[in-house]
């Protein structure tokens, strides 16, 4: 008989907080405008920046929807649960690890899922209204946001793989604009933020752990025509553009999706940006429509809200478009969470998603095993200025490429032996990562440096709470 021990933590004093989770699905934060954009309009994100911790410097674990998900939600590296692809991770997470609202709901919490938390198809899952692969021991409730997607009615335009402009729209996967007839409700996001707001009315007087996931910016690019008034796209100025940016970047780190095998005109590219931007704001007001409820309800004294993304986006940098990627426009996040009774502030330490989990946990004194992989904020929330990691740790490309992030320094290795390339990238002084450094032999120390480091770091993360050692396989 196999006989597992779990060492849990657990806060000293009990808080009754409710909890209220915002995903975005694919908003990277270089478009929200609390954290330097000039051009995108997130007035709801950015006031609850403003309310709460908005760290600067947050890192997803896996720059794809399914195992980054699957990573927040349970708490777990990618590598630790083998969660590569586009699924929940139960099948890999196990029966025997709790999930974050698995967790409060058996402490007597009600959990709700509103849209996309675990992974769902966009635009498919969508377009059927279904649960994609969802976590059903998460919740006590779920709904499922339908909508027309990409056949939406109005003016569209396909602006990837349509060099020539005769495709007028296009489902799955890619770059479909369509500046939508009708109101908010005709979208998905319009109709989560109306779900939540009814679940936060009728649930207003008991302890709740409500997840809204919103599920723009991610393609397609559809939003109601009025949004995209404020983003001219002939007004748009893209990513700088080098010659022959991609001389020093190994093939593996070429992205998946780029300006040119997308065959993007300069003009579709101007479009793509201005599109994204649109459907960012109007995931924005209908962000706003939810925690216009909470305030209206009186919850707000009562109610902790995180705010993130799942991953970043390109939008065009080093002719780079969409995820995957570990450069930083991909793996970097928006990240805000806001307590009650804490102060505002900005924490510039190095944080990770996986660390949502045990934080939440804590500040709402529930007892969670000590093997989780995050590592708590709680303390960062009186205190910003404290560093709660020295290194941010990413992997992408079936867990085989890795992403080490260091305060100074961003290391890529592609395969854990390196042969398939290596960046390294000076963050202080080329933060745009036109530079890579791996190959210059003067930074030769600095590289051996964060190869031992990924070791060390994988040896950790692959050993995990039920005694398996991946190392060895």
């Amino acid at each position: 008989m196999l006989l597992l021990v779990f060492t849990f933590f657990s806060c000293a004093e009990k808080e009754e907080y409710n909890v209220l989770f915002i995903i975005s699905d694919d908003l990277t934060a270089t478009a929200v405008s609390s954290y330097g954009n000039t051009v995108s309009h997130t007035p709801n994100i950015d006031k609850l920046a403003s309310e709460g911790v908005q760290y600067t410097k947050a890192y997803c674990q896996f720059p794809v929807c399914g195992p980054s998900r699957a990573s927040l939600m349970s708490g777990y590296y990618p590598n630790a649960t083998k969660t590569f692809g586009y699924v929940s991770g139960r099948e890999n997470i196990g029966d025997a690890r709790k999930t974050w609202s698995q967790l409060f709901k058996e402490n007597g919490y009600f959990t709700a899922r509103v849209s996309k938390i675990y992974h769902m198809g966009i635009p498919i899952d969508i377009e059927k209204g279904s649960d994609g692969t969802d976590d059903p021991a998460s919740w006590d409730e779920k709904y499922n946001s339908k909508a027309p997607e990409w056949q939406t009615k109005g003016e569209a335009e396909l602006v990837q793989g349509n060099p020539d402009g005769t495709i007028e729209r296009k489902g799955g996967n890619v770059m479909t604009i369509v500046k939508a007839d009708g109101n908010d409700l005709v979208h998905a996001d319009g109709q989560t933020a109306q779900k939540a707001s009814e679940l936060i009315r009728k649930h207003k007087n008991e302890k709740f752990f409500l997840a809204v996931g919103m599920v723009r910016p991610h393609v397609p690019f559809v939003a109601p025509k009025s949004y995209y008034d404020a983003y001219p796209s002939e007004d748009i100025i893209l990513p700088k553009k080098v010659k022959n940016d991609w001389d020093d970047i190994p093939e593996r780190g070429i992205n998946y999706v780029t300006s040119v095998n997308g065959q993007m005109s300069i003009e579709q590219q101007q479009k793509a940006v201005a599109a994204y931007y649109a459907s960012v704001s109007f995931m924005d007001a209908q962000v706003g429509k939810v925690l216009k409820t909470l305030k209206e309800e009186g919850l707000e004294d009562n109610t902790i809200v995180i705010f993130a993304s799942d991953h970043g986006f390109h939008l065009g940098e080093h002719d780079f478009w969409m995820k995957v990627s570990l450069h930083e426009e991909s793996a970097r996040i928006p990240l805000i969470i806001k307590v009650p009774g804490k102060k505002p502030a900005v924490c510039n330490s190095l944080v990770e998603l996986i660390d949502l989990y045990p934080t939440v946990a804590e500040l709402a004194g529930l007892k969670y095993s000590e093997h989780l992989q995050g590592e708590s904020l709680v303390e960062t929330l009186d205190n910003p200025k404290h560093e709660v990691r020295d290194m941010a740790f990413s992997v992408s490309q079936g867990g085989k490429t890795f992403l080490l992030r260091t305060t100074k320094w961003a290391y890529i290795q592609y395969d854990e032996d390196g042969e398939a390339g290596m960046e390294l990238f000076d963050m202080e002084n080329d933060p745009e990562q036109f530079t890579n450094l791996a190959y210059t032999p003067e930074y030769s120390e600095i590289v051996t440096e964060f190869q031992q480091r990924l070791i060390d770091k994988l040896k950790t993360v692959r050993t995990n709470d039920l005694g398996i050692d991946y190392t060895k396989k």
